[in-house]
């Protein structure tokens, strides 16, 4: 006797898969949402005309400074959830490469966790703002794609644009996060944060341990950009063409 569609195993993996993508498309959008409206209400512009551009951007920058404090927790959370993507790619509920993705979600908890939640000096600064909006960009496309796959739903448009968009992105948010790890340096240095002594006369220096990162940053950054580009061929070998009438 054949078991009912909802207690089928693949049933059940794709009503989970589902509700993980949706869960992070709705806290990545949160994020998105709330930063683009802070942006531009933050503060309240009560000047003559002349100066009302001045006083829009000045605002503007009060909101970046003051990102982290403001969503900070909720990236976290979604980061800290996307981790389970590398236990559905070793369970094989998620149909993809492990190592590629490990590298994508190491590189993000390194820079948000250590970098710039560990020193309150980082979360301050413009790089913060200009990160969580590209990895939002970016998540907000790939988890309605992915969302939207699992229940085979598929538009042209939408799987140009998830295999698309990372191209000019991605290599942005490396520099980004490599620019956040520079700002972060003279902080570590003076604050001792993760240096430690070992026996043996033995110490671990954090800058330096940050400074190798850095090298390991950019490395990562051409494999798996090597990765996307193979795969988004793969996907993108079916995508329609309208060809011109000769």
């Amino acid at each position: 006797m054949a078991l009912p569609a909802w207690l089928q195993p693949r049933y059940r993996k794709n009503t989970y898969l589902f509700i993980y993508y949706l869960i992070q498309f709705c806290g990545h959008s949160w994020i998105f949402t709330n930063m683009t409206v802070r942006f531009f209400s933050f503060g309240e512009v009560t000047l003559l005309p002349i100066a009302e551009t001045k006083a829009f951007l000045e605002k503007g920058a009060d909101s970046m400074v003051d990102t982290f404090y403001a969503i900070g927790l909720v990236m976290r959370v979604c980061q800290s959830i996307s981790l389970l993507e590398l236990l559905h790619i070793c369970a094989g509920i998620e149909p993809n490469h492990l190592l590629p993705r490990f590298l994508q979600l190491t590189e993000r908890i390194i820079i948000l966790f250590v970098v710039i939640t560990s020193q309150e000096e980082v979360q301050e600064k413009y790089v913060v703002c200009v990160l969580f909006i590209f990895w939002n960009l970016l998540d907000m496309v790939r988890y309605t794609y992915s969302m939207l796959s699992v229940i085979g739903i598929s538009y042209a448009v939408l799987t140009w644009l998830s295999q698309t968009l990372w191209m000019p992105i991605y290599p942005l948010c490396v520099l980004a996060e490599a620019f956040a790890i520079y700002q972060s340096l003279p902080y570590f240095e003076s604050s001792g944060t993760y240096s430690t002594k070992l026996p043996f006369d033995l110490a671990i220096y954090f800058p330096y341990v940050l400074k190798m990162y850095l090298m390991m940053l950019f490395i990562g950054m051409y494999f798996t950009y090597s990765h996307l580009y193979s795969e988004r061929r793969d996907v993108l070998q079916g995508f329609p063409v309208k060809k011109k009438k000769v």
